[in-house]
C-alpha cells in the first residue's frame, strides 16, 4: 500500500472517532477561534485605516508642507512663501490662467463628543477657491456649500456618523464663536470624517497666520520632477514636495507598523494558549487511541503515516476554529465605521486577511501536533497496546 494510501486511510479513522473524543477536539477549535477572532478584530482596524488612507491619493496632485512635517496640522507656510510655490513652473492651469492649486489649511476641532459619550475631535480643513475643483469626488448630499468669506461649515458623511451634533443646522464652537453646518458631502476617503470651511476664514478663526499645505495638480505626469527641483533648490523655501499618493501612504504606514506590532503581539500571546492547548490534546488523543494505532501497525501501516495522520488532525481541528473565529471577526467588524484620533474610516476584514489567519492556524496546528505525531510514530506494537 502506498504511503498517501496509508495516510488517506488512518487520517480517516482519527476524523471517525472525534465523536468519543469531542470535548477534548473542542479545546483545539475554540481555542483556535478566540485567538482567530481577536487577531482579525484587531487587524480590520488597521486595514480599514489603511485602506482609506490609500483611497485618498490622487497621483495627479501634489502636497507641499514645511520641511520635516510628519502630519498636515503641524505643518506651517507662510503667505510669502506660499506665492513662491504658487509661482512654481509644472502647475497645471485652470481655464482663466490662474494655477490650479489649493493652500490650505488642517487644524483640530476639540471637544466633540463621540456616538458612545466620549470626548474627542475632528479634522477642520480649508478650503480655497480651487478646493473642490482639485477633488471632483467630493459631492453635496445634502444642504449647500459654504460660502466663501463666512463663518459656514459643510460636514464629510463618516463625521456625522462619528460624531454628534453633526446635523445641518447644528453648530460648531470654533474660538471665535459657532459657526452653522450648512450641508454634508461625501468623498468615499478621509475626507468623509471631516469638516470643510473656506481657508481664509478659518484662518482668522482659529488664529492662524500660516497656511499648513498647498495641494496641486500637476500640468503633466513628467511636470512633478520640475516642479520639485525649483521648490527644492529654493533658498527662500524649507519644504517637502510630495504626490498626496506617496504622502499617504507614508502617513499610513507611520500607524500601521507601530498597530500591527500590537495586533500581532497579542495574536502570538493568544496563539501560544491555543498551542498548548493543541499540544496537550493531540498527545491525549494519540493515548487514547493506543489500541487502534497498535493495530494499524500490525498490519503493517508506517510510522510515518501515523504521525501525518495526527498533524491532519490537528490542522482540520484548527482550520475549523479559524474558519468560525474568521466568520464571527467578519460579520461583527467588516463594514463598521470606526475613528482613530481624528481620522474616520470603515474597518475591513479582507480576504488578505483570512488568508493570514488561516495560514497561522496551520503553523500553530503543526508547531502543536508535531511532538504528539512523533510520539504516535515511534509506538511500538507493546508500547501502544499498554497505553490503553
Amino acid at each position: 500500500m502506498n504511503l498517501l494510501r496509508q495516510i488517506g486511510i488512518v487520517s480517516l479513522l482519527n476524523f471517525k472517532s472525534l465523536r468519543q473524543r469531542l470535548w477534548q477536539s473542542l479545546v483545539i477549535v475554540i481555542g483556535m477561534g478566540l485567538a482567530i477572532g481577536v487577531l482579525l478584530s484587531m487587524l480590520s482596524m488597521t486595514e480599514g485605516l489603511h485602506q482609506a488612507y490609500l483611497k485618498t491619493g490622487d497621483p495627479g496632485l501634489v502636497l507641499v508642507v514645511s520641511a520635516g512635517t510628519q502630519w498636515e496640522g503641524v505643518s506651517s507656510i507662510p503667505r510669502d512663501q506660499m506665492r513662491i510655490i504658487l509661482n512654481a513652473p509644472g502647475i497645471a492651469r485652470a481655464a482663466d490662467g490662474s494655477p490650479l492649486a489649493d493652500p490650505g489649511l488642517a487644524v483640530g476641532v476639540p471637544v466633540l463628543l463621540l456616538k458612545n459619550g466620549a470626548r474627542s475631535y475632528a479634522n477642520l480643513r480649508g478650503f480655497g477657491s480651487k478646493g473642490v475643483m482639485l477633488r471632483p469626488e467630493l459631492h453635496m448630499v445634502a444642504g449647500r456649500m459654504f460660502r466663501p468669506g463666512t463663518h459656514e461649515l459643510i460636514v464629510g458623511t463618516g463625521a456625522q456618523g462619528q460624531f454628534r451634533g453633526m446635523a445641518i443646522g447644528d453648530k460648531v464652537i470654533l474660538p471665535d464663536g459657532e459657526w452653522p453646518i450648512v450641508g454634508s458631502f461625501t468623498t468615499g476617503d478621509l475626507l468623509d470624517g471631516q469638516l470643510i470651511g473656506d481657508t481664509e476664514t478659518v484662518m482668522l478663526a482659529v488664529r492662524r497666520p500660516a497656511y499648513t499645505t498647498a495641494l496641486l495638480r500637476m500640468a503633466s505626469p513628467a511636470s512633478f520632477a520640475s516642479f520639485s527641483h525649483a521648490l527644492n533648490t529654493n533658498p527662500v523655501l524649507r519644504v517637502d514636495v510630495m504626490r498626496l499618493s506617496d504622502w499617504n501612504r507614508k502617513t499610513s504606514a507611520q500607524f500601521s507598523t507601530f498597530f500591527n506590532v500590537i495586533a500581532y503581539g497579542t495574536g502570538v500571546i493568544l496563539a501560544v494558549g491555543a498551542l498548548f492547548g493543541c499540544f496537550n490534546t493531540m498527545y491525549a488523543a494519540v493515548g487514547a487511541r493506543g489500541r487502534e494505532i497498535a493495530t494499524l501497525r500490525a498490519l503493517g501501516y508506517g510510522g510515518f503515516a501515523v504521525a501525518v495522520s495526527v498533524i491532519v488532525e490537528a490542522a482540520a481541528l484548527s482550520l475549523a476554529g479559524a474558519l468560525i473565529g474568521a466568520a464571527i471577526a467578519w460579520w461583527q467588524y467588516d463594514g463598521v465605521q470606526d475613528g482613530f484620533g481624528s481620522d474616520v474610516f470603515t474597518m475591513t476584514v479582507s480576504p488578505a486577511l483570512i488568508g493570514i489567519a488561516l495560514l497561522w492556524a496551520i503553523a500553530v496546528a503543526f508547531l502543536g501536533g508535531a511532538l504528539p505525531a512523533i510520539r504516535a510514530a515511534r509506538l511500538t506494537v507493546v508500547e501502544a497496546l499498554r497505553a490503553t
